[in-house]
């Protein structure tokens, strides 16, 4: 037995590559929560050579990981995030971390809209992370003047201070940022892409995040539930626009789990085994026609060159009421949904309401002058 056994068990990833995950599309096997989360410990210490982790991650890309090897992997990752609570308890926003190409960036501007008609946010992002390495949070936040490089803690202040908040991966999560070239090296997405967006740094207990189809919605919210580390009271996940958290044009699956009543934040206290709660787990669709907004897909479109850019100044417009047309519309239904998922709102109408009072009487404005000057 090598010294890396004796410090992490019997399943190095090249045993776990031959035995396990890596025999073949059509028959290779899950791994037990016992060997993903030996697996992912090994990763996180830079234990496994860099072609063997590759082997590793791409096995895991063809195999398909259920919600027991995501939940491992991201609870070892939990042990290595520097969480910061803010006062408040905000909807943490979980967009895909490598960004968005081709429209607009809508989660700056929705959660913006959504502090100020009383939904505290909390988003997070890297700096042109793997595969994709398009614009993301922290690059529309740049473009408008708004501190991005924080530290947890100053960014749990932000959201105390403005309502909304945002978390720099390189800050609170080391480890995960820490693999940034091996990821960038394999050329395609990986595990890693999923469970950076649960990291959940402000400790919140309603995810809003994105999928793009129904069943992989279903995985997240198993996942979330078979944690040993979350402990959430509501989940709401759609089909973003380029996988992203902005809802598309025309229509929008949406699904969302709700912890039962009886749930309790001392239930789960002791964190070392997976929550016993089923939840109701629903769907339901949004058609933006439905709420007097006529746009398609390609009417959010922004220069491909500058996405970040356009972005902050499309949004920089709809807080200051300057721009009352399909952008507007977008970022108040986005803002609305934020609303509705915190349950801010009985009904995304509501939360339409509550947004475009926040935007026409200035309290958006107003908001993003906070965080400017924060």
């Amino acid at each position: 037995m090598t010294n890396a056994d004796n410090e992490f068990g019997p399943w190095p990833l090249k045993r776990l590559m031959t035995e396990v995950v890596g025999t073949g599309t059509k028959s290779a096997e899950d791994m037990s929560r016992e060997q993903a989360t030996e697996a992912m410990e090994r990763i996180l210490a830079d234990e496994p050579d860099h072609t063997t982790l590759g082997a590793f991650w791409l096995a895991n890309r063809w195999k398909h990981n259920n919600a027991e090897e995501l939940a491992a992997y991201a609870d070892v990752m939990a042990q290595y995030v520097e969480y910061a609570e803010p006062d408040v308890d905000p909807v943490d926003c979980g967009a895909n971390y490598d960004g968005k190409g081709k429209t607009a960036i809508l989660g700056v501007g929705a959660g913006v809209v959504a502090a100020a008609a009383g939904t505290p946010v909390v988003v997070h992002s890297g700096d042109r992370v793997p595969t994709q390495k398009q614009d993301a949070y922290k690059h529309v936040l740049d473009a408008l003047d708004v501190r991005t490089e924080l530290e947890p803690s100053e960014s749990a202040d932000m959201v105390d201070e403005t309502g909304f908040g945002f978390y720099y991966q390189p800050k609170f999560n080391p480890a995960i940022h820490a693999l940034w070239e091996r990821r960038d090296n394999m050329g395609v997405r990986t595990f890693v892409n999923t469970i950076e967006t649960i990291a959940n740094p402000a400790n919140a207990s309603t995810h809003l995040g994105s999928f793009y189809h129904l069943a992989f919605a279903k995985k997240m919210t198993d996942t979330f539930k078979e944690s040993q580390h979350h402990d959430l009271d509501r989940i709401v996940m759609f089909q973003g626009m380029e996988g992203y958290d902005d809802i598309r044009p025309g229509y929008t699956k949406v699904a969302e789990w709700t912890a039962s009543a009886s749930h309790s934040d001392a239930e789960q206290s002791s964190g070392d085994e997976p929550r016993d709660d089923d939840g109701t787990f629903e769907d339901f669709d949004i058609e933006t026609a439905n709420y007097g907004m006529d746009f398609e897909y390609d009417d959010l479109g922004v220069n491909e060159d500058d996405v970040a850019g356009d972005s902050a100044e499309i949004t920089e417009a709809v807080l200051s009421g300057e721009r009352d047309d399909r952008f507007a519309d977008a970022i108040a239904l986005n803002a609305a949904l934020r609303i509705y998922a915190r349950q801010d709102a009985d009904s995304i109408d509501e939360g339409l309401e509550m947004a475009r009072e926040a935007i026409d009487s200035g309290a958006a404005e107003a908001v993003l002058e906070n965080l400017r000057d924060f």
